[in-house]
């Protein structure tokens, strides 16, 4: 196995698993939560997944590729977020 197959796999098997995170979260918040506390529990699953991120990262003991791999966890973690949170929104203005 090549050094950017090795790459790869981390990359996945570390960031994948942050973005799956973030978007169960979201789902749970928008499920459970009321929808005037829409706003108050996403950026606290954000922050849990930026949290995750370093956990994850820092536990690879890998240095090569640490800011890539964490620029593209958090990235995708907001991006996750930034959807759910407008949808969200959408159907807290839809239900009034």
């Amino acid at each position: 196995m090549t050094t950017s197959d090795q790459q790869w796999e981390l990359k996945v098997g570390t960031v994948v698993p942050v973005w799956v995170l973030c978007l169960a979260a979201a789902i749970t918040i928008g499920v459970a939560s009321p929808t005037d506390q829409y706003l108050i529990w996403l950026p606290i699953a954000l922050a849990a997944a930026v949290l995750l991120t370093f956990c994850i990262q820092l536990s690879t003991l890998t240095k090569e590729g640490f800011v890539n791999r964490v620029m593209a966890s958090i990235g995708g973690a907001v991006l996750v977020i930034g959807v759910a949170t407008a949808v969200l929104a959408a159907l807290a203005a839809l239900n009034g």
